[in-house]
């Protein structure tokens, strides 16, 4: 064969690599790369109006904290000693909640995982991948929040999760540090995750104020959360203190022991402390560990990503944290012996009290429907 024909053929095959893939078009006229992504878009339609009710809430809360739920029921060290060590982002917790909803660290956990199935077994596809897409979708309605990866393709077979492998907020720091890295994730990791916290509640550590906030802007993907976790805690807003509780600073404010501790540990504070001014920062390594938080217990290769079908977050409406109406620099515990801890303002007027987060209304009649 002559240079010239050689020559055409391999130009012809740049020419196929490079000619634009071909798209599949959705419902509503939508494109993605890869039909197999269409189904989602049904999926964040029918979810995002009758789950989150388009609104950064208690369903979107805790789909968020479903994610770690499931995915972190993994265990290498386990794995290593014979024993099963969990499928990681299995959706395992969705098909076994009967046994797992029941763990210790899982308490509340039931009630998202009983609201979200219907609309997995609707749409026909697997746990894993619902609730983690779930948790993309939900948190696309706070302010400033992320547009976090989203892969297909998990398989709707699994086994239940061993106990114990979840952390919980009574845990000594070394134990949470232990459990995480024997789940893949490092300290700075393990802070990176708790970045969630900025949109979250508790429901279940002191029943008798549920839907109390780990800071002043539950709404917001900001870091109030991580300033307000480190100003002196005074007060408990509930019946006082329960088992995985320490004192808070605001009336309204809950907080958790292992929030308190990672915040202050000579290991973890630097990287807390690294992402209060920099919300560009802080948005991208909480994106870039959950991108490997969802796909624990999976090779990425192997699953279809439909991330394109995630919608770009609303708008942070915020400016940079701030500390508290009625509180200082000299209220606030540094423990980054690195770095200083920045200069910010202080809110105007008194201290006040924050609201708790609405109950969710998972049955769509408009009426709150309790404790979660």
């Amino acid at each position: 064969m002559s240079f010239k024909a050689l020559f055409g053929i391999a130009a012809l095959a740049v020419a196929v690599a490079a000619a634009p893939q071909p798209r599949a078009v959705c419902s509503e006229g939508r494109v993605v790369s890869n039909a197999a992504c269409c189904v989602w878009f049904d999926v964040f339609d029918d979810i995002q109006e009758n789950l989150f009710d388009n609104e950064c809430g208690e369903d979107v809360h805790e789909s968020l904290r479903l994610t770690f739920h499931d995915a972190i029921g993994f265990s290498k060290n386990l794995t290593e000693h014979g024993e099963f060590g969990g499928g990681g982002a299995d959706g395992s917790i969705m098909a076994f909640s009967e046994i797992e909803t029941n763990f210790h660290a899982n308490i509340g956990v039931d009630e998202i995982v009983e609201a979200q199935r219907p609309f997995a077994l609707k749409h026909k596809v697997s746990f894993a991948d619902f609730i983690q897409f779930a948790g993309a979708a939900g948190v696309t309605n706070c302010a400033g929040g992320p547009r976090l990866q989203f892969l297909a393709g998990r398989s709707n077979i699994s086994r239940a999760s061993p106990d114990l492998l979840v952390p919980e907020p009574s845990d000594a720091t070394d134990k949470i540090f232990a459990r995480m890295l024997d789940a893949g994730f490092s300290i700075t990791d393990t802070v990176d995750l708790l970045i969630s916290h900025t949109v979250a509640a508790q429901d279940k550590v002191d029943p008798t104020i549920p839907g109390t906030p780990f800071d002043s802007t539950p709404s917001q993907f900001d870091a109030q959360f991580l300033v307000e976790t480190l100003i002196t805690g005074t007060l408990f807003t509930g019946n006082g203190s329960n088992v995985g509780e320490v004192e808070s600073a605001q009336h309204g404010v809950f907080r958790l022991q292992s929030d308190f501790e990672i915040s202050r540990d000579s290991r973890s504070a630097c990287e807390w402390q690294s992402n209060i001014l920099n919300h560009n920062q802080m948005v991208s390594k909480f994106e870039s560990v959950m991108k490997r938080l969802a796909t624990v217990g999976h090779n990425p290769a192997s699953l279809i990503d439909c991330s394109e079908v995630i919608p770009i977050p609303k708008p942070a409406n915020f400016g940079a944290a701030t500390l508290p109406a009625g509180s200082s620099l000299s209220d606030i515990d540094a423990s980054c012996a690195a770095t200083p801890f920045p200069t910010l303002k202080t809110d105007p007027g008194p201290a006040t009290s924050v609201a708790a987060v609405p109950p969710a209304d998972d049955d769509g009649d408009g009426d709150d429907d309790g404790d979660s």
